[in-house]
């Protein structure tokens, strides 16, 4: 009778003992409890997902300053971040095309003027009193050159406006495509003298470092 007594005591100790690791079993960390929340939430912090990923930031597309520039001179340049060049561009073509209506307007007084003196010829002079003073004196043959001159010039000055036009479209496409080009610190270059063994003649080696593609993309930004 003890030892059947014995022996109820010994599972009913047992079992309390086991409730109490299973309770201290459940009060310790786990990998999945609070403290490691709080890890996630610092690498969260650490590296958050409201910055932009680098092939999600925007390209600077020449194609866009090509189009720009070649609607109005100078929004090329804009797009381009170089707002200097803009007087630039607007200075150079001016010139032809003051020169445009420069040439233009002696073009058709010389014009009129021999269209005058022609009539006079054949007995119309009813045109000559109209003649700009600067051109009265003239002879019709020299009146005739004069015209001819100014017509020309007036056509090159167009021809000059065109080139520059393009000229400045040209610019803001190449600068574009060098906006993604490496021209900081990181970009070396060095030239060594060197002797190559097989033709036994001296010469120069050049090497060129450049830094990483993707992170000259992202500085360039």
């Amino acid at each position: 009778m003890k030892l059947y007594r014995l022996f109820i005591l010994f599972f009913a100790l047992s079992g309390l003992a086991g409730k109490i690791l299973a309770q201290g079993d459940k009060k310790q960390p786990s990998s999945g409890s609070a403290f490691a929340s709080k890890n996630d939430t610092i690498q969260q912090v650490k590296t958050p997902a409201s910055l932009p990923k680098q092939d999600s930031l925007k390209k600077h597309d020449p194609r866009i300053a090509t189009r720009r520039s070649a609607i109005l001179p100078g929004w090329g340049q804009a797009y381009n971040k170089e707002y200097w060049k803009i007087p630039i561009v607007y200075g150079i073509l001016a010139i032809p095309a003051s020169l445009y209506f420069y040439n233009n307007s002696y073009y058709k007084k010389t014009k009129f003027a021999y269209e005058a003196r022609y009539k006079e010829v054949h007995g119309d002079s009813s045109d000559v009193a109209a003649i700009d003073p600067q051109l009265v004196n003239l002879s019709i043959s020299s009146l005739q050159s004069y015209r001819n001159s100014f017509r020309r010039d007036r056509d090159y000055s167009i021809l000059w406006f065109l080139i520059a036009w393009g000229l400045q479209v040209a610019d803001a496409t190449v600068f574009a495509h060098l906006k993604s080009f490496d021209v900081s610190n990181d970009l070396s270059m060095e030239i060594n003298p060197v002797f190559n063994p097989i033709t036994h003649t001296p010469g120069l080696s050049l090497s060129l470092n450049l830094k990483n593609t993707s992170r000259r993309q992202a500085i360039s930004r």
